[in-house]
């Protein structure tokens, strides 16, 4: 029997029940954590705690994290906190990283969207001198699931007197994550990647490095973010860290399904092209194209089948167009526009890869009977 199928986890993941039943415990709280009484201590406490797991799953001490209202602002947090001139990003980065350096230096990927590292250490060494200099270098890409150098980017980076920003929204709960062994001097996350709350994520800071704080106010999280804490999407936010270990385990039968997922379209579509392919990739995620046939086209019949993909990253309301992600990896405007994402998470079943594919082999056939049909006669 058919059931309704998401595909969407890179968009956000369903709340895991362990994560409801923490957050609605701390729904049950009342004190401002900011309050000296009982009431604030115990809301104080429900939020320490969290900060500790949060800090345990990427290997930083519990004083190092920042809680904030998602990944956008743990991005903005952190380039905002460096003279613009000073910063390069990969081209493709984020747009929360893209928008908050709009004068930061472009380093280019290659073809499958890897940070070109040769091309980064020409930058460094060339571009103008501004220190303190920033290179920001996501963990894996949202819309490809290609796993960036970070290391390496980083040793580049510090030896060239620049530090390090990588945004690990997507990696988290997928690959494991250790600031030291990355390099990483900034961090960022967000709950809701791995099966928490909308609404919480966190910058990681290494001791010793600056943040310039964007809200002010009453001095919350050491006065690196203003503002009165969200206690029950922390308290979720925490246990959805602790929750996240089971899902790097469980990532190697998810990379079985998308890897049948991509045999399978390839039988249906050789001229199909798959994003990523020759680079180390997440498990969960895949994008690829159906030649001809527009990605909105494809994501509305698709949610017509009950099945939930997305056209890539979903940053705004209702927002489908070309990738910059797979422009930048060389694709056509051809491809780009043609292109969805795929991804799977803690609620996926192999059934769904079978949905999905009577679905799609469905729309590619009606797709092809029209092209053939306006065909110009011989």
């Amino acid at each position: 029997m058919k059931h309704a199928v998401y595909m969407d986890y890179n968009a956000t993941a369903p709340l895991r029940p362990a994560v409801g039943d923490a957050m609605a415990e701390a729904l049950e709280i009342t004190g401002n954590p900011s309050s000296v009484h009982r009431f604030g201590r115990l809301a104080r406490r429900v939020i320490e705690e969290a900060r500790r797991r949060v800090a345990s799953l990427v290997g930083a001490e519990a004083n190092e994290v920042i809680f904030t209202s998602g990944g956008t602002e743990a991005n903005n947090l952190a380039l905002g906190s460096f003279d613009g001139a000073g910063i390069v990003v990969s081209a493709a980065e984020h747009d929360s990283v893209l928008g908050a350096a709009p004068g930061a230096t472009i380093a280019p990927v290659d073809g499958h969207g890897v940070l070109d590292l040769e091309a980064l250490e020409r930058i460094l060494q060339e571009g103008p001198k501004a220190p303190p200099a920033l290179v920001s270098v996501m963990l894996a890409n949202n819309e490809t699931g290609v796993i960036g150098p970070v290391a390496a980017a980083a040793e580049i980076a510090h030896a060239d007197g620049a530090l390090l920003h990588c945004d690990a929204v997507q990696a988290a709960g997928r690959i494991a994550i250790d600031m030291a062994s990355l390099g990483a001097d900034l961090l960022t996350l967000s709950a809701h990647k791995m099966g928490g709350p909308q609404g919480a994520g966190a910058l990681v800071a290494r001791g010793g490095v600056t943040v310039v704080p964007v809200q002010l106010g009453g001095g919350q999280e050491r006065g690196f973010r203003a503002g009165t804490e969200n206690v029950a999407a922390i308290a979720g936010f925490g246990a959805a860290c602790d929750l996240a270990r089971d899902d790097i385990a469980d990532q190697s039968r998810l990379a079985r399904w998308r890897d049948d997922l991509e045999g399978r379209i390839g039988a249906l579509a050789p001229d199909a092209k798959v994003f990523g392919a020759g680079a180390d990739r997440l498990g969960n995620t895949s994008c690829f194209t159906m030649p001809g046939v527009a990605s909105e086209t494809q994501v509305m019949a698709l949610d017509l089948a009950g099945i939930a993909v997305s056209a890539g990253a979903a940053c705004s309301s209702g927002k489908v167009g070309v990738s910059h992600v797979l422009k930048a990896m060389g694709a056509s405007e051809a491809e780009a526009s043609s292109a969805i994402r795929v991804s799977l998470g803690w609620q996926s079943h192999a059934g769904d890869i079978d949905q999905l594919i009577e679905a799609w082999r469905a729309l590619h056939a009606r797709a092809g009977a029209k092209a053939a049909a306006v065909a110009p006669a011989a």
